[in-house]
């Protein structure tokens, strides 16, 4: 999945999931994208930064306003848990391990581990299907 930050020509800004960037191409050809505030079919991706681990150990904070917030907290470290018991961790290969899977020079698996912000970006354009890992500390 990857999700894009889109905006129409009455400058309405959304965010919007895809199965991957081929399938917002497809959509958006066939005129299936359209605003969500408005209808307007005139859409653009707005610039915006991939989602990737930090590295300079400062938290990021999820917003308690939901009532559901510490279900959805304890789902996600359920999530990161899993992946991290039944995945292999390629530490600082993800990307070059990823894509090896991707284009089937590699056996399909589960795999997690660090990519910078060039490989996150190069994962996408080559239409390679990834997920970030929440990291929720337990105190939060």
């Amino acid at each position: 999945m990857i999700q894009y930050s889109l905006h129409c020509s009455k400058g309405h800004h959304y965010d919007a999931w895809f199965k991957n960037a081929a399938a917002f191409d497809e959509q958006q050809a066939r005129g299936i994208v359209t605003c969500a505030v408005c209808g307007d079919g005139a859409i653009a991706k707005a610039p915006m930064a991939p989602a990737v681990a930090r590295t300079d150990n400062q938290k990021v904070s999820l917003s308690a306003a939901h009532p559901d917030a510490p279900k959805f907290r304890d789902l996600l470290r359920a999530y990161r848990q899993k992946v991290m018991s039944e995945a292999d961790y390629v530490g600082d290969r993800f990307a070059d391990e990823a894509r090896k899977i991707h284009f089937e020079e590699a056996e399909a698996r589960g795999i997690y581990g660090e990519a910078t912000r060039d490989e996150v970006a190069g994962l996408i354009e080559d239409g390679v299907d990834f997920l970030p890992l929440p990291d929720i500390a337990d105190d939060n």
